[in-house]
């Protein structure tokens, strides 16, 4: 197991069919689980077919090696279990430990389905297997599209108590805890994270493991949450050093080292790394190509020919490059196609600050807003972009172009605390909704901005008001 613990500390820079758990896995639930969710993990990483059938076999394997420690039942009692949940004081130990193991790899096995194929009878089979995990964990539901519903702090305060204690679950607890606080908290809540919790978890595992490559990216991923971005390059840089194994890690390191430098609005750094995720990259290529063609379009014209790039050729591949999972789109990418559609035509009509835009969608101005002087920087940009539409009033997209500029310039404001001028900008957006043509997205966006900002300033009735609008 110290292997598995090792690899969890995330060097990964081991290869998972070498490591100490393999050749145990068929004699020992603990390593048949620990071996699979290795090549999950793997699967996960590179998206690869090859990857997730052998990550998917693997764990079929572990499913029968638990099913041989999980308590034998007659059929009289199996038809029991039907009517009445099986006591957990009718198991010994060890089949309470087999059914704990047996359901995390129906769980990762569940995920896997989810992307083996876009149809829906792989769903349905990702379905029923978490299905069969929730009755056997007997704990609130996991996953709420599959009709459950959850408590999220109660699933943190099991986290919690898990990150503090000395076993495996340790350190998967704390993983776990801080994807939530680095990212989760981020994209899908307020752009608010607990830093200091995150601080708090990482350090025992920075002080041992100072070169770690996962510990060295989530530190430089505190860094860029605290508007450290300086910092941050540096800590990204020793990570893709730390090891050469798993290209996908230098690929998560290269996305974020992209905005970093897009805050700082070092365009032809950001697109150095936005160039190197289009190229090797398979995780999303029509974002890639997208943000590509979106950071050429901030460059000066000397600096973009010096790229020898087409932007206009690179925003007509977009569409092409979309992915469907479980026969669903990619709601980043449905937007990076529908934004593309401009240059689609022998006449295109260029996009106002994409990647702004684009910042804008991964929620990077709550990451920006920490620093005022990167802020007032994206201010003036964006005020410069202002001045010059004024000669476009001709062009079909001119009043979604405004409203987008004053979404932008609203944002920016907030953060630097002109809370009225912030206000007045978003007010434009709203009370232009009858003349926004194409870009649907941005009133009720705007108005979900109103609402913060009046959280912000503690009128709470008038919060909900425009976010119960936005929604």
């Amino acid at each position: 197991m110290c292997h598995l613990l090792l690899y969890c500390n995330l060097k990964f820079c081991l290869n998972a069919q070498d490591l100490y758990v393999c050749p145990r896995s068929k004699d020992s639930m603990y390593h048949a689980l620990g071996y699979s969710t290795i090549l999950v993990m793997q699967a996960a990483m590179t998206f690869e077919q090859q990857d997730i059938q052998l990550g998917i076999s693997t764990m079929k394997e572990a499913l029968q090696t638990c099913q041989r420690f999980r308590k034998r039942s007659t059929v009289v009692e199996s038809l029991s279990n039907l009517v009445s949940k099986q006591s957990v004081d009718q198991l010994s130990e060890e089949e309470m430990h087999a059914e704990i193991c047996y359901a995390e790899c129906l769980l990762q096995k569940a995920a896997l389905t989810f992307v083996q194929d876009e149809n829906m009878i792989n769903f349905i089979k990702g379905g029923l297997k978490i299905r069969t995990s929730y009755q056997i964990y007997k704990i609130l539901r996991l996953l709420e599209f599959i009709g459950f519903s959850g408590n999220r702090e109660w699933g943190l305060c099991q986290l919690r108590e898990g990150a503090s204690g000395s076993s495996l679950r340790a350190i998967l607890c704390t993983f776990t805890l801080l994807v939530y606080h680095t990212y989760v908290s981020l994209i899908l809540g307020t752009g608010e994270a607990n830093l200091q919790e995150a601080d708090s978890l990482l350090e025992p595992y920075l002080q041992k493991f100072p070169n770690g490559s996962i510990i060295l990216f989530y530190a430089a991923r505190i860094d860029i949450l605290k508007g450290n971005f300086e910092k941050a390059q540096v800590r990204f840089q020793d990570c893709i050093a730390a090891q050469q194994e798993w290209k996908q890690i230098h690929h998560l390191c290269y996305w974020e080292l992209m905005w970093c430098y897009t805050f700082q609005q070092n365009w032809l750094q950001a697109y150095r790394y936005a160039d190197l995720l289009s190229k090797e990259s398979r995780w999303s290529k029509a974002i890639y190509v997208f943000q590509k063609a979106a950071i050429l379009c901030m460059l000066p014209e000397d600096d973009l020919k010096k790229t020898g790039e087409d932007i206009v050729a690179l925003f007509r591949q977009v569409d092409g490059l979309k992915q469907r999972i479980a026969g669903k789109s990619i709601p980043t990418e449905k937007f990076a196609v529908r934004k593309a559609r401009r240059y689609a035509n022998s006449q295109p009509v260029k996009l106002i600050l994409p990647a702004l835009e684009m910042m804008y969608v991964w929620n990077g101005f709550a990451i920006v807003g920490k620093r005022a002087d990167l802020t007032e920087n994206l201010l003036v940009t964006i005020e410069k972009e202002e001045t010059a539409l004024q000669n476009e009033t001709s062009n079909e997209y001119y009043m979604d172009d405004v409203c987008m500029l004053q979404l932008l310039k609203g944002l920016c404001l907030k953060h630097l605390g002109r809370l009225m001028q912030a206000e007045l900008c978003f007010s434009k957006v709203t009370q232009s909704e009858k003349q926004i043509k194409y870009d649907s997205y941005l009133v009720p966006f705007t108005l979900y901005e109103l609402g913060l900002l009046y959280k912000q300033q503690d009128e709470r009735e008038k919060a909900i008001r425009y976010i119960e609008a936005a929604k």
